[in-house]
């Protein structure tokens, strides 16, 4: 595993953000999106301000602090003069996110002769070029070394796993309802969780629980299957005339985003470490190297991308002139599987159908038009959220969760949007329900539903549902069986139903092909 040495500026949107205000240093100040904080700097914490809390609350603990807009553009401009201070003093820089940059841990080390040495002086180095405040870890792995940078430790090599045993599980990146639920279930630390025998995580909590094991355990969030991919697979862009502002940055990198992806999505592979370089009409080369955990997708590309030109045609060691050719390497792949292809996506043909669903939209209305994103749930129209076309497609529940008392495959083909009442009868003519216990009070043997009986010949279940037991007003308990229904004549096929009993009442919520 590659030895990396991280350096990390904390609170780096706040720091950004009053550096566009003009604000000073020592003032209190948060950084918040949608009226919550996000990020609170140490002179707003000591006054007890800590992200998550509502803005009126935060000004109610500290009344001078400064309230900023969470802008990520804007951090990632005003933070490449810290990654060009740091590329001054090592080879290999990698933008990992604004405020965070990673150097293979070898060469600074050895030239400067320790690495607690290479470690003071690139935070010296920031501090004189930028001002701004950094602290720097050395770890085995991206993940181990960034905590270590948060702390401020150098940990010594093969010491990864033993450094994050004893931290909590909420250092899991991006993965709430994960960390959640392994709290619940009374693993609260790095090292438990890794404890843990991987096959079981990974066919119990899902393939990204899986990852998270693996950070856990001190390893590569993948194991080490990537590789260099050929030169032909980067794309070139020529912009006519040179750019030099940023809205015609941003479309350039709208485009050469969506190209990059889809040569490397022919290919079947998808980039984690994306080279951008950059040649001006002055003959300047500007290179940089942004890493990433999870697998880019077009948009993470082109976020990158524009980042990146608004970085050097707004920051203090702009070009001398615009910038005429652009190109983009993926240093890093993965196999294709790791970020499949959306329905929607891609090609001339996609276009032209895009073009008609917004004129359809435009007749009908933004809800005319409704895309369908897999979901999680226990039922089938749990498991599908429908969203307006155009609109940001966010599942209502994460789809990777185990979610207990799912009903298992075949899905049913049809999901009825108004369920009509059924009766399941037993032999003797009596009403078959559920227990408390979640058990049949008799043997299916006949349905009726919109007063037409059929025989059932075959029947599965019940699968039980007991959600949210723990709130007496939010609960709620449902049952669903599966039954084959018997021809009624010669003409009619077999039916087979999905039936759910809620409130001592059957219908039905599905029909099978």
């Amino acid at each position: 595993m590659t030895r990396l040495l991280v350096l990390w500026c904390p609170d780096w949107p706040v720091v950004a953000a009053g550096t566009a205000a003009g604000l000073a240093v020592d003032a209190p100040a948060v950084v918040v999106s949608a009226n919550q904080v996000v990020v609170a700097n140490a002179q707003a914490r000591r006054d007890g301000v800590r992200p998550g809390l509502r803005r009126r609350e935060a000004q109610g603990r500290c009344p001078d602090i400064a309230v900023l807009q969470a802008d990520v553009d804007r951090d990632a401009r005003l933070f490449e003069p810290v990654a060009a201070a740091v590329e001054e003093l090592a080879v290999g820089v990698e933008v990992v996110a604004p405020g965070v940059v990673a150097v293979p841990a070898r060469g600074p080390s050895g030239y400067y002769g320790s690495e607690e040495a290479a470690a003071e002086r690139l935070i010296d180095q920031v501090a004189i070029r930028t001002g701004a405040e950094a602290q720097v870890g050395v770890a085995d792995g991206l993940f181990a070394a960034t905590l270590a940078a948060h702390r401020g430790l150098i940990v010594p090599p093969d010491g990864s796993a033993a450094f994050l045993a004893p931290l909590d599980v909420r250092e899991l990146p991006d993965r709430p309802d994960l960390v959640d639920l392994l709290r619940r279930l009374g693993i609260p630390t790095l090292g438990a969780f890794a404890a843990l025998p991987h096959t079981d995580v990974t066919s119990r909590f899902g393939a990204d629980a899986g990852h998270a094991h693996r950070l856990a355990s001190g390893l590569e969030q993948r194991p080490p299957s990537r590789r260099r991919p050929p030169v032909d697979l980067s794309v070139t862009h020529i912009p006519d005339p040179p750019i030099d502002r940023v809205d015609a940055a941003a479309f350039a990198s709208r485009t050469l985003g969506e190209r990059l992806h889809s040569v490397l999505a022919a290919h079947g592979l998808a980039c984690t470490r994306l080279a951008i370089h950059a040649s001006t009409a002055n003959g300047e080369d500007l290179v940089r190297l942004w890493r990433c955990a999870d697998p880019l997708t077009p948009s993470g590309i082109s976020d990158r991308v524009r980042w990146q030109l608004d970085g050097w045609l707004r920051g203090s060691n702009r070009p001398s002139a615009g910038i005429t050719l652009l190109r983009l390497e993926p240093e890093e792949t993965v196999d294709g599987h790791a970020l499949q292809l959306e329905l929607w996506q891609g090609g001339e043909q996609t276009s032209r159908a895009a073009r008609a669903m917004v004129h359809v939209q435009g007749l009908l209305g933004q809800e005319g038009v409704l895309t369908p994103t897999l979901s999680g749930g226990r039922g089938p129209a749990d498991q599908v959220t429908l969203t307006p076309w155009g609109d940001e497609q966010t599942p209502e529940s994460p789809p990777d969760h185990p979610w207990p008392g799912r009903l298992p495959s075949p899905a049913p083909a049809t999901i009825p949007t108004q369920r009509k009442p059924a009766t399941v009868l037993d032999r003797d003519g009596g009403e078959v329900g559920v227990t408390g216990r979640f058990t049949l009070t008799g043997q299916p043997d006949e349905v009726a539903v919109d007063g037409t009986s059929r025989r059932v010949i075959a029947w599965a279940g019940p699968w039980p549902a007991d959600e949210r037991w723990w709130e007496k007003d939010n609960g709620r308990r449902r049952a669903r069986l599966q039954v084959l229904l018997a021809e009624q004549s010669e003409v009619e096929n077999q039916d087979a139903l999905l039936l759910v009993r809620e409130n001592e009442k059957w219908s039905v919520e599905g029909v099978y092909d």
